[in-house]
């Protein structure tokens, strides 16, 4: 456990143990009794039959112990990576062990309850008793007709992926990698859920993704810290409990961006305080608002003993608080949001979530808006997140070059633009813009990422951890750029060929007519079309150093060897005569969109041009990189005759990087 004084929780094991019953049965009793008080009406306005009390009722409880579960799961998990002593490049500490296994025991309950679910999900979203729902022969129908059930299910494996690996698992890495999958299964649901469907869904699916993830993050870290309390001796150590307050400060920041969004989109304004739905929703916040509160004066008095024996009651509080909450919001996921009825929808809306009435002109592709709330966020927060990296080095005499920090910002730009703008509104819409996005997020906007070094910034600005205290950032970004899996990734000829293989594989199969149907699929289709760019221009112009080292003629190879491939992929879809993703496109059903195949046409020729134009420019750049080695001859030679800081910065990264891979 990390050094520091205790931070004392208070009441005995005993007594903790009957306050947190008494307080699933409360959580239990809120879930009750909102199903009952919406009774029939949901299924009425939705057109189904009162499934019945047994149903209404069972699907939201499991609802509700499943999210339980797979918070306590996440929060376990992030507790042992994040707040516990284990080195990241090595093997858990005892108490992250401990948790790790925890983690498992809430994974196999998140599994099973998920599996139970799914014919009781499946029944109350149709309206019919979940006995009828339970032959072998009906739950195959219903998987393959109804999204929930299937959601349900991918779910419920992640989290068996999760708790099998917790039982072989001894290492910081692994573990990490464990927590991607469990946050794939929590965020499984929502792509089924009420920000799925309805006006401006794109929007509100999006906030729901950062609500869903800082909710079960901050219940499950909160059940974690009490936990380990429990187990030793009733306080945790001083520097865990200043962790946590700016973990939940984080945490309750977050989901009041991301209600602040999702609220009037899934309740308009008007309706807030005259339905019971949005006067639920105005509860829950209120309620949030005042734990939000707590947390910032806690904070304040974190250095005294007041603030050491205030983590006990702001624990309590915010345990009520964050239990009940998600006990309610179990109960209103069976009533449809107020906005699903404000006025009938067209195609366009039904599929993307906002109107689409004009073709797609100049004018309109620069005037027409539609923020991506993900992507959009993760521009911005990447590119502060960097200037400030900039700030410190130029506070403590450092040099940054200009160029990179510009190319970094103007990387984003580019993923802003091509997302947000009316390229990113029509791409759903339109073979020939979708192109020109993908085109942008995989050769353009990458090339000039990867110039930024973000790696080699945020470990020259980073503090490193104090000794005796857990790892932090520098340590967690330092322990996963240097493990197998990024030495794997950083391989030319995986990186090559996936990069190659994913035109082929999404566009000359049905994946990408099932990719462009659904909102998040879209989401996940933009966040790997940009992480496979960047990982292929990391290795050919990167300027962060990776765990392998490829000469700069075999750089060279890997450009030209991609071209052809990419050309001959745009040949392809210039001059076959069947449209790509024919049904979906007829079924959207725009008036404007009649001719398909000369659409596809313009977007085999951008994707030639865009294409072939990236790849020069990274050729360019290569050999502009390589005659700077060169010139860098000497410095090799001797390091101690480059006595500037951007030489004692490659140094480092050098010297870090061998030391990464010298045998332990």
């Amino acid at each position: 456990m990390t050094g520091g004084a205790a931070a004392p929780l208070g009441r005995s094991s005993r007594t903790r143990g009957i306050w947190f019953a008494l307080l699933a049965v409360a959580a239990l009793a809120a879930t009750v009794l909102v199903v009952r008080a919406n009774g029939a009406e949901p299924y009425r306005l939705l057109g189904y039959a009162d499934p019945g009390a047994l149903t209404a009722t069972g699907a939201s409880v499991l609802r509700l112990a499943v999210d339980v579960a797979a918070a306590a799961c996440v929060g376990f998990l992030v507790y042992a990576l994040c707040f516990l002593d284990s080195p990241p490049d090595g093997r858990l500490s005892a108490w992250a062990w401990m948790s790790l296994r925890w983690a498992g025991m809430a994974a196999w309950a998140w599994s099973g309850l998920a599996l139970v679910l799914v014919p009781f999900d499946g029944a109350d979203s149709i309206g019919v008793s979940v006995g009828m729902v339970l032959s072998p022969r009906r739950l195959l129908d219903m998987l393959t007709s109804l999204y929930e059930p299937v959601y349900w299910l991918a779910s419920a494996v992640a989290a068996l992926v999760v708790a099998i690996g917790s039982q072989v698992i001894l290492r910081w890495r692994a573990t990490a990698g464990l927590l991607g999958v469990a946050v794939l299964g929590l965020l499984a649901p929502v792509a089924a859920g009420h920000t799925a469907a309805g006006p401006d869904h794109d929007l509100a699916m999006n906030a729901m993704i950062f609500h869903v993830v800082a909710a079960a993050a901050w219940l499950g870290v909160l059940l974690a810290v009490v936990t380990h309390a429990a187990r030793s001796g009733g306080s945790v150590a001083e520097p865990v409990g200043r962790r946590y307050r700016r973990f939940a400060l984080g945490c309750w920041l977050v989901l009041a961006g991301s209600g602040v969004v999702a609220a009037p989109l899934l309740v308009p304004v008007p309706q807030l305080l005259s339905t019971e739905y949005g006067i639920i929703v105005v509860g829950k916040a209120l309620g949030l608002a005042a734990v939000g509160g707590m947390a910032i004066a806690a904070r304040r008095k974190a250095l005294g003993t007041g603030g050491r024996r205030g983590l006990a009651r702001l624990l309590a509080v915010e345990t009520v608080v964050l239990g009940l909450s998600t006990a309610v919001t179990m109960g209103l996921t069976q009533a449809p949001p107020p906005a699903w009825f404000v006025r009938e929808l067209g195609t366009d809306e039904v599929a993307f979530g906002y109107a689409l009435p004009e073709p797609p002109t100049v004018a309109n592709l620069l005037t027409t808006w539609r923020v991506d709330l993900l992507l959009t966020t993760l521009a911005v927060t990447a590119a502060l997140l960097y200037l400030l990296g900039v700030r410190r080095l130029r506070r403590r005499g450092e040099r940054w070059p200009l160029g990179r920090s510009a190319a970094w910002l103007a990387g984003w730009t580019l993923v802003v633009v091509a997302t947000s703008s009316g390229i990113g509104a029509y791409a759903p819409a339109t073979f020939g813009i979708h192109m020109t996005m993908h085109m942008t997020l995989n050769m353009l906007a990458p090339l000039l990422l990867v110039l930024g070094g973000p790696v080699t910034l945020a470990l020259r600005a980073l503090p490193a951890a104090a000794p005796g205290t857990a790892a932090g950032p520098r340590e967690w970004l330092f322990a996963l750029t240097t493990s197998r899996t990024a030495r794997r990734l950083s391989h030319p000829g995986a990186a090559a060929l996936l990069f190659v293989c994913s035109y082929y594989l999404l566009y000359f199969t049905g994946l990408f007519e099932a990719a462009t149907s659904e909102h998040w699929s879209r989401m996940a289709l933009n966040l790997v079309t940009l992480a496979i760019g960047y990982q292929f221009y990391w290795i050919v112009i990167g300027v962060d150093a990776g765990p392998r080292t490829l000469p700069h003629l075999g750089r060279l190879g890997m450009a030209f060897a991609v071209m052809p491939f990419h050309a001959v992929f745009a040949v392809i879809v210039i001059s076959i005569p069947t449209v790509l993703a024919e049904s979906y496109y007829r079924l959207l059903g725009l008036q404007w969109a009649t001719d398909l195949l000369a659409d596809q046409r313009v977007g085999g020729v951008v994707s030639l041009v865009m294409g072939e134009i990236a790849l020069v420019v990274a050729q360019v750049v290569l050999l502009v990189q390589w005659y700077q080695y060169d010139q860098l001859g000497a410095f090799r030679r001797d390091p101690l005759d480059g006595d500037d800081e951007e030489s004692a910065a490659h140094r480092e990264m050098l010297e870090t990087w061998k030391r990464s891979r010298s045998p332990r």
